[in-house]
């Protein structure tokens, strides 16, 4: 497979690669192309000539989470440790992209688990959000994979996955409801008690400082 890294500036101790595959980036852009002119405007003018690239290289960049294995970004960072409270990490920013109409969905993650002989590595939890948001998704069903696996992998007491997203293709199309929310949740173990949800969604909703 012919790969071409692309380094961008260092963000918080990672450095950003965006990996290319040439062929399917010039495949992906020559369909492009095709659309552009079927939707009446000319690729050939100079806004547009690179733009088929440009969107070929943009969907696979937002498409990357296929080639990752999110539990074993879990298990690259997993610890022995005697803890059993309640680990939260919230406001995950989520990008996706709706399969049904390949429209961004965009928003917050909040997860939580707790331990039960292990915890993991904090910035792991964020990383499997994106690695499940970078495919095309419904907001329902990338709810329940975060959730799964975290629950699969650390095997905790217990997992509650709430996420928040406004759908473009609510807001530019069909019922063009501009600021709506969509709010999905998922639990497991400990989270379906009454008292532990509650506590979860006191501490996603408390502005801590």
């Amino acid at each position: 497979m012919n790969h071409t890294d692309h380094l961008d500036e260092t963000e918080d101790g990672y450095i950003k690669i965006d990996r290319y595959n040439e062929e399917k980036i010039t495949s992906v852009a020559n369909h492009y192309k095709d659309i552009l002119s079927q939707l009446g405007e000319n690729p050939e003018r100079e806004g547009l000539i690179k733009t088929p690239e440009r969107v070929a290289k943009a969907l696979q960049y937002l498409t990357h989470g296929y080639d990752l294995n999110p539990a074993e970004i879990l298990r690259g960072a997993m610890f022995k440790e005697d803890y059993s409270q309640m680990v939260v990490v919230k406001d995950i920013e989520v990008f996706s992209m709706c399969e049904h109409h390949m429209l961004p969905f965009f928003g917050k993650a909040h997860v939580a688990y707790i331990p039960n002989g292990h915890i993991v590595g904090l910035s792991k939890i964020p990383r499997i959000v994106d690695a499940f948001a970078r495919r095309l998704q419904v907001q329902e069903r990338l709810t329940n994979e975060i959730r799964d696996c975290i629950q699969e992998t650390l095997q905790p007491a217990g997992v509650a996955v709430v996420i928040e997203c406004k759908h473009l293709c609510m807001a530019m199309r069909g019922i063009q409801k501009q600021n709506s929310v969509t709010t999905t949740s998922a639990f497991t173990g400990e989270f379906a008690k009454d008292k532990t949800r509650a506590e979860f969604l006191r501490l996603i909703t408390a502005n801590l400082h």
